[in-house]
């Protein structure tokens, strides 16, 4: 977090909270006037109604911390898509599964956003792989609190379309990532013109932030994180 700030960057996000000395991090998020853009809920899937119970505990304890951090925007994946069920059953599930929990997100104002991910190589078998479908959850959910996290280098590998996907989805996206394609390495090393996308999401006037969720080729992040196109987007690390 010290090297975060060092960077010149406000804000930084994480994945897993409860495996973290959270005091630790309400320390140094202190010590260097660092914001939390986003932490993920727990990873029960939204995709086995059975375990909805299961996911509404997990959300509550994030909500929990996410408020003790002054955070307001929790990731959460739908879950792995299940042998045997029809993708209308699991996709139903899932919007009952966001529908029941919206309440507890509009009460405490924090706001969920859903990730479609790649299953071509780093995700094999999730369920949710299309911003369209992504969309259409959300759009039956019908809260404001529920939203989507856009991560480019995800949806470059599956449907590419990015500054159109960007653009048609621009009210719900409330999170995003960044990534270059092959490999989701360093900005500028790949296929995505990032210089046109990042002007992309400013035109919708997104004001979230854009997280770097990136494998880096080089111990010093020399192209990711020296690259000004960032810095004016608002990221976090």
């Amino acid at each position: 977090m010290r090297r975060v700030a060092d960077l010149g960057f406000g804000a930084f996000e994480f994945w897993s909270w409860w495996d973290k000395d959270l005091d630790v991090i309400r320390s140094a998020m202190s010590s260097c006037s660092l914001q939390l853009a986003a932490l993920c809920t727990r990873f029960i899937p939204l995709t086995d109604s059975a375990r909805i119970d299961e996911y509404e505990a997990g959300l509550k304890e994030t909500i929990e911390v996410a408020q003790s951090l002054g955070c307001h925007t929790i990731i959460s994946q739908v879950g792995s898509e299940i042998p045997g069920r029809s993708r209308q059953e699991q996709h139903d599930g899932i919007v009952q599964g966001l529908r029941r929990c919206a309440p507890l997100l509009e009460e405490a104002n924090v706001r969920l956003v859903i990730e479609p991910l790649n299953t071509i190589y780093d995700h094999r078998g999730y369920f949710l792989t299309q911003s369209a479908e992504a969309a259409l959850i959300i759009q039956s959910v019908g809260s404001a609190s529920v939203g989507m996290l856009f991560d480019v280098y995800h949806q470059q590998v599956t449907e590419g379309n990015l500054i159109g996907n960007i653009r048609a989805y621009r009210e719900m996206i409330g999170h995003i990532h960044i990534a270059d394609c092959p490999g989701r390495h360093d900005i500028g090393t790949g296929e995505i013109n990032y210089a046109n996308v990042i002007m992309a999401i400013e035109a919708t006037g997104y004001e979230g932030k854009i997280g770097i969720e990136l494998y880096p080729e080089d111990s010093d992040h020399a192209i990711a994180l020296r690259n000004p196109l960032f810095h004016r987007a608002g990221s976090a690390l």
